[in-house]
């Protein structure tokens, strides 16, 4: 298939992208390298640099590729800016996606796959978080992928055009063949973060609340790695072009690791000291989440591999070590 991915530059894109092309398919990339990095581009792709506010840009890109499909990750997806900055994330997510899909339906382009998150549940109600739990966003961010969710079912009602919505929740990891490495620019997730201190670039990590009714008194997480997810876009794909229906399904490992797990861990994979400040609870964060997959497993016959806490924190670093070395 020819496949464009919307923001293949970027963390989690270019594992998609990269995992695409290794399949066979031929694979065009649109970014404009905000925050996606030109290392993670290859010399089999096409590329296309421009921002998807840009409509007429948008459209000449679709209309001339001859696309089967795309895959939508261009987003901004900090929770907390969120709520700072709602501006951004409603001309970004909400204005720029609406371009996306208006693009594809007047291109003809029938089947995409959308980065949706587990933001969408909000707070929650019961663990696992299946795909039956009510979806009360509790951030701005959560807020624009649940929207977005909403307008690709009227455009499958209206349009034929066909959707998974995947519904991520922690992305982390690296390529574990090394092939894909530019690290994520101003990361705010944990396990980068952490491995941002470990490698001098940050003095130490905030550990917010070590009060919670867990195992250790830190918050606990469902954490899923990159290489699973690109595995899971492609399924998703496929189950689009074959059963010629929507989904939304959950993408997790349905394991939970604390904080203090992974800051424990991370030190001994490392061997660095890795200092941590506590600091209180922020606003909004719930103890636990954990996500179920088992509808992505019925579906797309899917289930987390690379996973597990040491080839989450091994990859990563390993994606950390090399940038150092780079630019010794």
């Amino acid at each position: 298939m020819k496949i464009l991915v919307i923001g293949g530059a970027g963390y989690i894109g270019s594992h998609v992208a990269r995992y695409f092309a290794d399949r066979g398919h031929s694979i065009d990339v649109a970014d404009n390298l905000s925050t996606g990095s030109e290392i993670n581009l290859f010399p089999d792709y096409g590329f296309f640099k421009g921002d998807i506010l840009d409509y007429p840009w948008l459209l000449e890109v679709m209309k001339q590729g001859g696309y089967d499909a795309l895959v939508h990750l261009a987003a901004a997806k900090a929770a907390g800016e969120s709520m700072l900055k709602p501006e951004k994330y409603s001309l970004q997510n909400l204005a720029g996606t609406i371009n996306i899909i208006n693009a594809a339906a007047e291109a003809g382009i029938r089947n995409i796959v959308f980065s949706s998150s587990a933001a969408i549940y909000g707070e929650p109600k019961y663990l696992p978080i299946d795909e039956l739990h009510p979806c009360e966003p509790e951030n701005y961010y959560g807020f624009t992928k649940l929207k977005i969710e909403e307008i690709l079912r009227w455009f499958d009602k209206l349009k034929g055009m066909k959707f998974a919505a995947l519904r991520y929740f922690n992305a982390a990891g690296y390529d574990p063949a090394g092939v894909v490495h530019g690290l994520e620019k101003n990361p705010a997730n944990l396990i980068p973060v952490i491995m941002e201190v470990a490698a001098g670039m940050r003095p130490e990590l905030g550990v917010f609340g070590t009060d919670y009714p867990t195992r250790d008194g830190s918050g606990v997480r469902d954490y899923i790695h990159v290489t699973d997810l690109a595995i899971a876009h492609l399924k998703a794909l496929e189950y689009l072009v074959e059963k010629k229906e929507s989904i939304a399904v959950n993408l997790g490992s349905e394991q939970g690791l604390s904080v203090l797990e992974i800051l424990e861990r991370a030190r001994s994979i490392t061997g660095k000291p890795i200092p941590a400040v506590i600091t209180g609870r922020r606003p909004g964060d719930p103890a636990t989440l954990i996500a179920s997959s088992a509808k992505a497993k019925e579906l797309l016959g899917w289930e987390a591999r690379y996973s597990d806490i040491d080839t989450l924190l091994t990859t990563t670093w390993n994606a950390y070590q090399r940038s150092m070395e780079e630019k010794a």
